[in-house]
């Protein structure tokens, strides 16, 4: 080989090293561009909850309030007769609500569910009005506004409204206010003698913030 040629491929092996670095030069020059851009940052937020409270009582003579579970309801207070029922003859019991001086929202109360048991209690029928006072709960009473229908069946809430429940207006001081509620159980003309029934009532309140 000649001296020029020996020299031409010295230079070709050089350009083909310079141009393998500047080649590996961009190619770090790029990765390092892309290293640098990577920066980023958090922000962290907690929240604190708290709950509230709801809690309605029962009184069968409108002094004496408390829960009344389902395996301990409240006992009414029928007017005379109700033990010694003739035929087409109509008691009445007062039942209060309430809700307690804790209570933050107010209640829409419902007829949740009725049973009854007993040979007489398909003889049987009630109404549910909502009436001034304890006091004013008698077997005649036609009350301010009607919650059952005369004439339901003493396991039904057939035809049942609702009604209101307010929250305490001094809240840990006071309870809600009252609401008086009457119960009309009246005998139906083909009464047996000598038989017997007893009816249980549900009212659900629920809770409307």
């Amino acid at each position: 080989m000649s001296n020029s040629e020996t020299t031409q491929t010295v230079d070709r092996s050089k350009n083909r090293k310079v141009k393998a670095i500047l080649a590996g030069g961009l190619v770090l020059g790029l990765g390092a561009a892309v290293t640098l851009a990577a920066w980023n940052d958090s922000e962290f937020v907690t929240g604190t909850f708290g709950v509230g409270h709801f809690n309605v009582l029962g009184s069968a003579d409108g002094t004496t309030f408390g829960d009344h579970a389902a395996g301990s309801p409240a006992a009414l207070s029928f007017t005379t007769g109700f033990n010694n029922l003739s035929p087409s003859e109509t008691v009445a019991a007062p039942y209060v609500l309430q809700l307690d001086t804790t209570t933050n929202f107010d209640a829409t109360v419902s007829m949740n569910s009725a049973a009854s048991s007993g040979t007489a209690a398909g003889q049987l029928t009630y109404k549910i009005i909502k009436v001034a006072s304890v006091a004013g709960c008698t077997p005649t009473a036609t009350g301010t506004a009607t919650i059952v229908p005369a004439g339901t069946a003493l396991n039904s809430v057939a035809g049942a409204s609702t009604f209101s429940l307010a929250r305490s207006t001094s809240l840990g001081t006071l309870t809600g206010a009252d609401v008086f509620l009457c119960i009309q159980v009246t005998s139906s003309t083909s009464l047996v003698q000598d038989t017997s029934a007893v009816g249980t009532w549900e009212f659900l309140a629920t809770s409307t913030p």
